[in-house]
């Protein structure tokens, strides 16, 4: 069974995150697939790229199903490719959509941070625990969204803030039920259709703060310290 479905819609794809069973949360197969899915929309050229989840929420962030099993390294790797997911999400030249719904953590909710429209059910929740274990993942960009003081408040204390919260800070863009996502799916390819390919994409990288050498290296140095696996036993322990 695919752990992601991929509906083309003509110029929009729709990336529905379909391990449910697992609260959608990202194991290096789905990461995998999600880049690839990236890379076959943008050289379909496509205009719009939808994330949604499947089941109860849209992602319960990095899969930590396996992670005993897994040298440091190989887990690591599996943060880079993460990041990397993170930073083509941020820098596409198309209209990225992120539908989130349900209780949110971690990557998952860095994966909602990266895309340009971030529509929230108002019942929806987030959390980024990855300090606790030490990991600087999405610090940067969640930072320019909310600002740094509010962004250091929520950080440190691994604090869950809500559909409302977010859209009060700037993280969420509006709050929409999941019955009203269609319209808004509809109003994105509206919006993404009124400029050429060149302009959106010239658009995109104008307004864009990537910096995509620094995080990854801020990333890689806060994963890379040795005792990873000690640091994210003594988390899963502690939640």
């Amino acid at each position: 069974m695919s752990v992601l479905r991929i509906d083309q819609q003509g110029p929009r794809h729709v990336l529905t995150l379909a391990r449910p069973e697992k609260m959608n949360a990202l194991s290096a197969d789905l990461v995998e697939a999600l880049i690839a899915a990236l890379d076959e929309a943008e050289g379909a050229r496509a205009q719009v790229i939808v994330l949604q989840g499947e089941g109860k929420n849209f992602s319960a962030g990095f899969d930590f199903g396996d992670w005993q099993t897994q040298s440091e390294g190989d887990l690591l790797l599996r943060f880079v490719r993460i990041e990397t997911l993170l930073q083509r999400l941020a820098a596409s030249p198309c209209l990225t959509v992120a539908l989130a719904h349900g209780r949110n953590f971690g990557a998952g909710v860095d994966v909602f941070g990266a895309c340009k429209w971030r529509i929230s059910a108002p019942d929806a929740t987030f959390r980024m625990p990855g300090l606790k274990f030490g990991l600087v993942l999405g610090t940067r960009r969640f930072a320019s969204l909310v600002g740094a003081e509010r962004a250091r408040t929520i950080l440190e204390q691994a604090a869950t803030f809500n559909a409302e919260d977010g859209l009060r800070d700037g993280f969420v863009s509006r709050l929409a039920t999941p019955q009203e996502w269609p319209q808004i799916s509809e109003a994105a390819l509206e919006t993404a259709s009124a400029l050429t390919d060149a302009s959106r994409t010239q658009l995109y990288a104008a307004l864009s703060q990537e910096t995509p050498d620094t995080d990854l290296a801020r990333l890689v140095r806060s994963a890379a310290a040795p005792g990873l696996k000690d640091r994210v036993a003594a988390y899963l322990q502690a939640r």
